[in-house]
């Protein structure tokens, strides 16, 4: 029997690459809910607890909300949104975090998938830090421009309308409270928040990050 998969918020942005992605898997199962009770909370529950792996590709509150729907102790949940990144109980997604840290994704039942700003400053820091070579309270910052896709259909849609027109480079987050920082923190073993300064630029997928190092800093390791 073929694994079930459920993607709840498959008609979303993310929703739709992944079910992309999946297409051609002929050794998956892919089951949707009816479009006549997409909104139906008991519908949502009912596919839930059908399937195999979830996949929750919805705004935090919302993946909270399917998670608590969740009756039994086998669907295997994998969750894109930020709710759960630093939560309890659930394995952060990133394979190349640590040297087994695949194969405790591969046994956990509660995936959180990882944000995209973090994982560049986290594979170059916590190895780092883990060596004793970066002191934990480093004034460490993060600098980085990324693609439109990232905010969305608002965004992808204000962006393509706009054409050669659209920001070429627009930086965002300057209150430096974004929703990437706490997963930046915890998994890059850091000690206080970094400065992260995010930026959007006229172009629909990629993204650099760059972590300046001062290597004055490091002299009392």
């Amino acid at each position: 029997m073929k694994p079930k998969i459920f993607i709840d918020g498959e008609h979303g942005t993310t929703g739709l690459q992944i079910r992309a992605l999946l297409a051609d898997r002929g050794d998956l199962e892919i089951i949707s809910i009816p479009a006549d009770r997409r909104k139906e909370a008991a519908a949502r529950a009912e596919f839930l607890n059908a399937a195999d792996v979830a996949i929750l590709c919805l705004p935090d509150a919302a993946a909270k909300e399917s998670v608590s729907l969740i009756e039994n102790d086998t669907t295997k949940v994998i969750d894109a949104s930020t709710a759960h990144r630093v939560a309890e109980g659930w394995e952060y997604g990133f394979a190349e975090m640590d040297k087994d840290q695949a194969n405790k994704i591969a046994s956990a039942k509660r995936i959180a998938n990882p944000g995209c700003w973090p994982q560049g400053p986290i594979a170059t820091l916590r190895p780092l830090v883990s060596a004793g070579l970066l002191p934990a309270d480093f004034p460490v910052t993060v600098n980085g421009i990324s693609g439109y896709s990232g905010g969305g259909r608002p965004m992808i849609e204000d962006y393509v309308g706009k054409g050669e027109d659209a920001p070429e480079f627009l930086p965002y987050g300057l209150t430096l409270q974004h929703k990437h920082v706490p997963e930046l923190r915890t998994y890059a073993k850091l000690s206080h928040d970094p400065i992260m300064q995010p930026a959007v630029g006229n172009f629909a997928q990629g993204m650099i990050t760059v972590v300046p190092l001062q290597l004055g800093g490091l002299d009392r390791v």
